[in-house]
């Protein structure tokens, strides 16, 4: 049986590319967004691609629905052997002024979604020596260099979820771990080509980053790596 991936936060840039990559090596894809139209688009150029893939719509924010989609997804492509959580909320720009529900949504999206996610798919992962990849990002950095930069461009609750994020993955490697789960991060220090934070000017490729979470799933010793410095 083939195994399975499950591309939580699917867009047409990283996303896309680990659809791609882990798909050219015999994976079934799973593509979960809010989005049924984009999903679909996605799909349908990824299986005219020759990769197996099938949109499955979920608000990643909402931990019911995530659960109730793994298992969808279980149901339809059979156990789920890799996570790729690549999900992101971009409100709570300024943290002076956004509402409650806006941050609310931003740490939903971020954290609360993944940890729903691995629960989902927890005793899957376990049977098949799985893996969680977690796409990161550089505004989750302790850095007043970098926090000037996430008040500059209106990111501030992006930097707050990333960093949580980024947290929850450590401290998911370190649990799984003893159940023969690899969890892994790629870091993400530039703007990626295709993506909503390219402005004409961004050099790094999606397929660059794809690349290294094929590298970080078969390697499994490596718990996080930066791209684009």
């Amino acid at each position: 049986m083939k195994p399975t991936i499950v591309i939580c936060g699917y867009g047409t840039g990283i996303s896309d590319a680990v659809a791609r990559r882990f798909g050219r090596e015999g994976y079934k894809v799973a593509l979960v967004a809010r989005t049924p139209a984009k999903l679909e688009a996605g799909a349908k150029a990824l299986v005219a691609a020759g990769v197996e893939a099938t949109a499955f719509p979920c608000d990643l924010a909402d931990p019911a629905a995530v659960r109730r989609t793994f298992g969808d997804v279980r149901g339809a492509l059979g156990p789920i052997t890799v996570i790729h959580y690549n999900a992101y909320g971009g409100g709570a720009g300024d943290l002076t002024k956004s509402p409650d529900a806006e941050l609310r949504a931003v740490f939903d999206v971020a954290v609360t979604g993944l940890v729903a996610a691995v629960q989902a798919a927890h005793a899957d992962l376990t049977a098949n020596k799985g893996a969680v990849l977690v796409t990161g990002g550089g505004l989750s950095s302790y850095d007043p260099k970098i926090d000037a930069i996430a008040c500059q461009w209106g990111a501030m609750g992006l930097a707050v979820g990333k960093a949580a994020q980024h947290k929850a993955t450590g401290l998911l490697a370190q649990k799984l771990a003893s159940d023969g789960v690899y969890v892994g991060e790629v870091v993400v220090l530039a703007a990626v080509k295709g993506t909503a934070f390219d402005q004409g000017q961004a050099k790094l490729e999606a397929s660059t980053i794809a690349d290294k979470f094929w590298e970080l799933c078969q390697g499994r010793s490596v718990a996080s790596v930066m791209v684009g410095e």
